[in-house]
């Protein structure tokens, strides 16, 4: 395992000092994330005539896009003229990395910091790769913190500080594309699949996650398939249609409970939005088929969500929604009050869902020993408290 982030725990008795926050002046936007429309629209007021603004838009999209372009002198087939006029008013700027931590798995988690106006505290985010035998899955974030405050996520400990911007999403893939070397990759990709389930609540930040999501799916650019994008979210009615709807990627829910009043204690959203109402607009998910099936996502908790008894009323739940159950074994954080369920109650569990019609896939926990793995995300910008870095350790010292 190679670890680059920090985890001493401060002398006895130190308190921390928060400097004077100070705010850096507004820098040249970058044109990662941009839609066709806004970036004809950017190069439009760069001084491109409004006859050529749409073909050298295509030139852009291409160089960033497919051949991963970090610099505007990359840019060969533009005028020098016009590569001098971008450069003096945009950047082409992704997240900066922070950190990287690999584990022994192969799991690389990259702590990013973002364009922000705060010098003294930065914001940053997490984002995971998870290199498998048929596949290398991104998982990436789209707030900086959380608001849900799931009582078995770490990211959950964290406040919310601000939404990610669409150039924030999207620069989080072509990060792990410059990273892996992903962009002059022959054949098969390393990036295969992109899935929203990093820090913070997608269907939170809709629009920007959105715009995201089609400029990573265009299929003249990075061109992911929309059934290979996966947007997870912990159950915001009012955006889950609209999701289908306007964005049509794969859609996964995090369930974690068969009644109302446990879904409450570990997803506090469902006093908002019960169970009833979130499946039902499960039910009316645009596209939803068997081919296009919903996952539902279940962290096993031991003692309490883990019984057959549990089981029985998770397949009864969700009867007559395509969908395959997603068996997450709780992976453990510092200061966390949960412990996984035994192995052979999680294999029990599966075995009764997967007999009653579902697939139920267990996950396989991956980079637990970086705090890679679901639920173990937690910027560097949110400090660790004493006891936490101390639990780190003594986990650290396990493993």
């Amino acid at each position: 395992m190679t670890t680059i982030l920090d985890t001493q725990a401060p002398p006895a008795g130190f308190v921390e000092k928060l400097p004077e926050e100070r705010y850096a002046a507004p820098e040249r936007p970058s044109l990662i994330g941009l839609s066709r429309a806004e970036l004809a629209a950017a190069l439009g007021s760069g001084g491109v005539p409004a006859a050529q603004q749409r073909m050298r838009a295509q030139q852009i999209w291409n160089w960033l896009y497919v051949r991963g372009a970090v610099d505007f002198a990359q840019m060969t087939s533009v005028s020098k003229e016009l590569r001098a006029g971008l450069a003096a008013r945009f950047t082409l700027a992704r997240p900066e990395v922070v950190a990287e931590q690999i584990s022994v798995d192969g799991t690389r988690k990259w702590l990013l910091r973002l364009p922000g106006e705060n010098l003294d505290r930065p914001h940053e985010v997490e984002c995971v790769y998870i290199p498998e035998a048929d596949r290398g899955t991104l998982c990436v974030s789209s707030q900086v913190g959380c608001t849900l405050n799931c009582s078995f996520c770490h990211t959950g400990t964290q406040r919310l500080v601000r939404n990610l911007t669409a150039g924030e999403i999207v620069g989080q893939v072509m990060v792990a594309r410059d990273r892996l070397g992903d962009w002059t990759a022959e054949g098969s990709r390393l990036v295969t699949n992109i899935v929203m389930m990093g820090m913070g609540e997608p269907l939170y930040n809709f629009e920007a996650v959105r715009d995201a999501l089609l400029v990573v799916g265009d299929d003249a650019g990075i061109a992911m398939s929309k059934r290979k994008i996966t947007l997870s979210t912990s159950g915001v009615v009012p955006n889950i249609v609209r999701a289908g709807a306007e964005i049509g990627v794969m859609l996964a829910v995090s369930l974690h409970a068969v009644t109302d009043e446990l879904r409450n204690e570990l997803v506090p959203l469902n006093r908002k939005y019960p169970i009833a109402e979130l499946l039902e607009a499960c039910r009316n998910y645009p596209g939803l088929s068997n081919a296009r099936r919903i996952t539902f996502e279940y962290v096993m908790l031991k003692g309490v969500n883990d019984q057959i008894a549990d089981a029985k009323a998770l397949v009864k739940l969700l009867k007559g929604i395509p969908a395959k159950i997603n068996l997450i074994p709780f992976n453990p954080w510092p200061g966390s009050r949960y412990e996984c369920a035994d192995w052979e109650q999680i294999e029990k569990f599966s075995e009764y869902v997967f007999n009653a019609g579902y697939s139920s896939p267990v996950r396989t926990p991956r980079g637990r020993d970086i705090l890679a793995a679901c639920g173990q995300l937690k910027s560097a910008t949110e400090k660790l408290s004493a006891r936490e870095r101390m639990a780190l350790r003594a986990m650290a010292m396990t493993d």
